[in-house]
C-alpha cells in the first residue's frame, strides 16, 4: 500500500491492489471534513472499508474509471457497507449490465451488482479534495480519469501506465481515441502531476511524455 501525504496536508491518498487482476483501488479522503472517494474498488471490500474506518472518513461516493470486472467487483458490498452512491459513465453501461460474463469469461465468482446510481459526465466536480471527471475514452467508451489539481494527482485508470497504455483489442476499445485522450487530455495536465495507474506503479506526466514508447508528449 502507498501513501501520498504530509502531516500538514488535509489530503490523503492511498492506493493498493485489490481483487483477482490485482486492479488499482485509491481512497481518497480530506482530513477536515471526513470526505472520501473509493476508486476502482475491484474487489477486497473488508480491507476498503477498514481502512476508511481506520483513517476515520466516510464514503461520499464509489467512482470508476471503467466497468471491466476488475475495477467494480466490490462496488455492490461498498454501498451496502456506506451507503455512499455508485458513479460510473454512461458509455460503460453496457460492460457494466454483462459483469456475469465477463467474470465468467475470466473463470472469477460471478456477483451481482446494483444498478449505477448516477452517471459521470466530462469536467463532473467529484465533490471531494477539488476533484473533477475526465472523459478519456479508448480503453472503453466511458473511460474517465480523475485530476486533483491542488494536490498533482491523476487516477487514469487503464488509459495510461508506466511506459504503456490500456488495450484496445477488448470490447468498445479505440486505439486512435485512446492517443487522443492521452496527449489531447492527459498531457495537457502538469508535467509534475503523479499519475496513479490502474495496475501498477505510478508514473508522472512529464516522464510518460517524455518516455512512454506509445505516445510522446
Amino acid at each position: 500500500m502507498s501513501e501520498q501525504a504530509t502531516p500538514e496536508s488535509q489530503f490523503i491518498i492511498r492506493t493498493f491492489p485489490v481483487g483477482p487482476l490485482g486492479c488499482n483501488c485509491s481512497v481518497i479522503g480530506d482530513r477536515l471534513s471526513g470526505r472520501a472517494l473509493v476508486i476502482d474498488p475491484g474487489g477486497n471490500a473488508d480491507q476498503i472499508l477498514a481502512l476508511l474506518n481506520e483513517l476515520n472518513l466516510k464514503a461520499i461516493a464509489i467512482i470508476h474509471t471503467h466497468a471491466h470486472l476488475d475495477h467494480i467487483l466490490a462496488a455492490g458490498e461498498i454501498k451496502n457497507a456506506t451507503g455512499a452512491p455508485i458513479y460510473l459513465h454512461e458509455g460503460d453501461q453496457f460492460l457494466w449490465d454483462i459483469v456475469e460474463e465477463q467474470c465468467a469469461r475470466f473463470g472469477v465468482p460471478p456477483v451481482k451488482l446494483p444498478d449505477p446510481d448516477h452517471y459521470l459526465k466530462d469536467d463532473h466536480d467529484l465533490g471531494c479534495c477539488g476533484g473533477v471527471a475526465i472523459h478519456t475514452p479508448g480503453h472503453t467508451p466511458g473511460s474517465i480519469s480523475f485530476y486533483f489539481e491542488e494536490y498533482k494527482t491523476l487516477i487514469a485508470g487503464d488509459t495510461l501506465f508506466q511506459g504503456s497504455i490500456g488495450r484496445t483489442d477488448l470490447p468498445g476499445g479505440n486505439f486512435d481515441q485512446i492517443i487522443s485522450s492521452i496527449k489531447e487530455r492527459i498531457y495537457s495536465l502538469d508535467d509534475e502531476a503523479v499519475v496513479v495507474t490502474g495496475h501498477g506503479p505510478n508514473t508522472s506526466i512529464g516522464y510518460e511524455k517524455m518516455a512512454n514508447g506509445f505516445v510522446r508528449g
